[in-house]
């Protein structure tokens, strides 16, 4: 709800400061007194474009500021959460313009851009102004209407919210077979790479054993005759050493008992006879271990050559890196095998959540064709009252594929003359029949849909009598549950205000400044009567407006 309104430095508005209260706030002056200057003071907070020739004392700023009360406004609570704004009870919203022209606007004293503004105050304020179409020519305003009529608004907000959910899985399909496309085109070859791999079938750490057994046959030949020396010297020939090592054991055996030191060195040439003879024994099992295989060599070479192939062609050192290699191949292989049944399952989710959201789209469309006659009705009736006797609107459901609000393409046509040539809303529509088809259909759907506070202006253009007193009695019923602000020249709409605000000129120093002020009962009264009867209020006019107010 707008709390208040606070203008300085704007047109011929020195320092003006206006209330307002829930209900229906009437507005009324004489033509030229101001009443649309105050609301173009308004359209700067609501992020109209401003220009420095609108300040009265061009050495000062224009400072436009407007609060709101929004306790229970879910919409604009969600907004502020979503520009990580304070959320507050009282939202406070200003526009400055400088006397260089330059503008600045603020959110709970935020600095914000004008879009912030924009989106924000759309959610606070819908303000009707003559051939200002505002969204009662767009397609999200008129589903909403028909949602909250046909009663599926819950359905339609759950459909969207699947539908969501179906347009993320569709586009994580994609990437999936984007990400396989792209997989598939390097397969063939990674599957080359890896049945190369696969066919050697190296073990751990192969190349580098078979290579050290390629040097032990390829000196083995030098390798056996050193042994046979080793053997021949320590073992065999004329003077083994052994055998001699053991022939001055045995004689230094006779004196060990004579000679004190001798038992000690007796038994250390005991150990190193018996310790070379062990060695003689091992050299010789060596050397006849020893032998020169032609054939191994040749399966080594071969074997080796593969390896150090395979390593060359992937830059690798090690038997264990081509290895590591084959175990990454086969799993970036096995990738496109899982993307495949990744994609089928991706596929059947995609599908079931379709036949889902085609069984509500469905449903939502009946509930939207079904209400949209009566609809119609509703509203050339209402706006036969309103002194259109001669406008139709039409509701044109067009079916479409399924889209994040169903599958329906929404069109509300008028005709304002029977000539039954129905065109969009914002095509054949004055202002002043825009303001009263809004009004019709906002209060027909006023206790289904979350309405911001609507500010009517020449919303009386053309009408008077039974059709003005109509007007009257739609824009109470609307400010029952919502906050209602109307500009009007027309008694039988000022009759019904709960507020009525007076705009007038007063001079100041010479100079004529915009004033506005809440009447009381009697001045209403009295206002009422003026407009009834001119500047000289009669009793009977006085008695009517009397009349007027309290019925």
């Amino acid at each position: 709800m707008l709390l208040k309104l606070s203008i300085k430095n704007f047109a011929i508005i020195d320092d003006l400061q206006v209330g307002f209260q829930p209900g229906l706030d009437v507005i009324t002056g004489e033509t030229g007194a101001g009443k649309s200057i105050l609301l173009g003071a308004l359209g700067l907070v609501l992020g109209n474009r401003a220009e420095s020739n609108v300040l009265l004392d061009k050495e000062k700023k224009c400072i436009v500021e407007v609060s709101f009360n929004t306790e229970h406004h879910i919409k604009v609570k969600e907004w502020l959460q979503q520009q990580e704004m304070d959320e507050e009870e009282e939202l406070i919203l200003r526009r400055e313009i400088s006397p260089n022209g330059k503008s600045r606007a603020f959110i709970n004293d935020t600095p914000v851009n004008l879009t912030q503004l924009k989106e924000l105050t759309s959610l606070l304020v819908d303000l009707h102004q003559q051939f200002d179409t505002l969204e009662l020519g767009e397609e999200n305003f008129q589903r909403e209407v028909l949602d909250a009529l046909a009663g599926c608004t819950k359905e339609a907000a759950q459909y969207h919210s699947s539908f969501l959910q179906f347009s993320k899985m569709q586009k994580e399909l994609q990437q999936l077979k984007e990400q396989q496309l792209q997989a598939k085109k390097e397969q063939d070859y990674k599957q080359f790479l890896l049945n190369e791999l696969t066919e050697a079938s190296f073990k751990e750490d192969e190349l580098e054993q078979l290579d050290q057994e390629l040097q032990l046959l390829n000196n083995a030949g030098a390798i056996s005759s050193v042994l046979n020396e080793a053997v021949q010297f320590l073992n065999e020939g004329e003077a083994p050493v052994v055998q001699q090592l053991k022939s001055v054991l045995q004689r230094l055996q006779h004196y060990k008992d004579v000679h004190k030191d001798l038992a000690e060195i007796t038994g250390r040439l005991q150990s190193a006879q018996i310790e070379l003879a062990d060695i003689a024994s091992e050299l010789d099992h060596l050397q006849n271990s020893i032998s020169i295989d032609e054939a191994r060599i040749q399966q080594i070479n071969e074997r080796l050559e593969l390896g150090y192939k395979l390593q060359k062609k992937h830059g690798l050192q090690t038997t264990n890196e081509l290895i590591a290699l084959q175990q990454r191949l086969e799993e970036e292989v096995q990738v496109v095998f899982d993307m495949e049944q990744s994609i089928v399952a991706k596929e059947k989710e995609v599908q079931q959540l379709k036949l889902q959201l085609d069984k509500e789209a469905e449903a939502i469309h009946q509930k939207r064709k079904k209400q949209s006659a009566p609809f119609c009705e509703q509203v050339n009736g209402l706006l036969n009252r309103v002194g259109m006797p001669n406008a139709r609107l039409k509701v044109e459901l067009k079916e479409t594929a399924l889209n994040s609000y169903g599958k329906d393409e929404i069109s509300f046509l008028f005709d304002a003359n029977k000539s039954n040539r129905f065109e969009p809303i914002s095509k054949v529509a004055s202002g002043g029949e825009l303001s009263r088809l809004m009004l019709c259909i906002k209060s027909l759907v006023a206790a289904g849909i979350e309405l911001p506070t609507m500010i009517f202006d020449e919303i009386d253009s053309g009408i008077s009598g039974e059709a003005a007193r109509q007007v009257g009695i739609l824009l109470k019923e609307l400010s029952q549950a919502h906050q209602v602000i109307t500009i009007t020249h027309l008694p039988q709409i000022a009759a019904k205000a709960s507020a009525h605000y007076f705009v007038y000129k007063e001079e100041d120093h010479a100079q004529v400044r915009t004033k506005i002020r809440l009447l009381k009962q009697d001045e209403q009264v009295e206002t009422i009567a003026k407009m009834l009867s001119g500047e000289k209020v009669t009793e009977s006019s006085l008695v009517t407006a009397r009349e007027m107010v309290n019925s």
